[in-house]
């Protein structure tokens, strides 16, 4: 009889995490063995292993047992628990179904102009906002941005004239621009409606 669908999948989690786990336990051994300049062999010889092992459980080819661990702690003076630093931590990520996000209003936007957030960062240095902007409505006067860091434009859809600092440029479906956020920047006219890109902002994370 075959194993039921929720049973199945637990198993096959629970072995994923496993492969993950060797994984990450390879890769925090190998880099405290780097720090210290020691070989494989050196290692593999001081803890009572082959270097052949040795290498295996390096490369997460082999689930070593918990005595092992201890004995390639002993000689790499660390504790044990900072060979699973890599496996416990905590990776950011957002998913956002088509047609959906935070819909957000910054400073100096006006009607017609969306903004959608499709996902933000937590555990980095580095805050990165990227955003589905659509724009509607031909305005007048158009908000001009400046902040810190940079940021990456996008077009998918439309025609506009979009400043930088001095310099202007005719963006079409599939341009781009790469740009220091720190000089003023902002559509100058919209040319053919409506206006889809996608807008990338990066900046370091403000610490506090």
């Amino acid at each position: 009889m075959s194993p039921a669908p929720k049973t199945a999948a637990l198993g096959d989690r629970i072995q994923a995490d496993e492969v993950r786990l060797a994984a990450a336990i390879g890769h925090q051994i190998r880099q405290f063995r780097g720090e210290l300049g020691m070989t494989i062999a050196e290692v593999a010889r001081l803890a009572g292993l082959s270097a052949g092992m040795m290498s295996k459980i390096e490369r997460g080819n082999a689930s070593p047992s918990l005595s092992t661990l201890v004995a390639i702690a002993a000689v790499l003076n660390v504790p044990v628990t900072a060979f699973f630093r890599k496996f416990e931590e905590q990776r950011d990520c957002s998913y956002v179904r088509g047609g959906e996000g935070l819909l957000i209003e910054r400073v100096g936007t006006r009607a017609g102009h969306e903004y959608r957030l499709l996902g933000h960062n937590i555990n980095s240095a580095v805050n990165v906002e990227p955003y589905l902007i659509t724009l509607t409505d031909e305005s007048e006067v158009f908000p001009l941005f400046q902040h810190a860091g940079v940021e990456f434009v996008y077009v998918l859809e439309g025609e506009m004239r979009y400043r930088h600092g001095k310099k202007l440029y005719d963006l079409k479906p599939g341009d781009s621009l790469f740009f220091d956020a720190e000089a003023t920047h902002g559509p100058e006219a919209l040319v053919r409606l409506p206006v889809r890109m996608i807008a990338v902002l990066s900046k370091p994370r403000e610490e506090g």
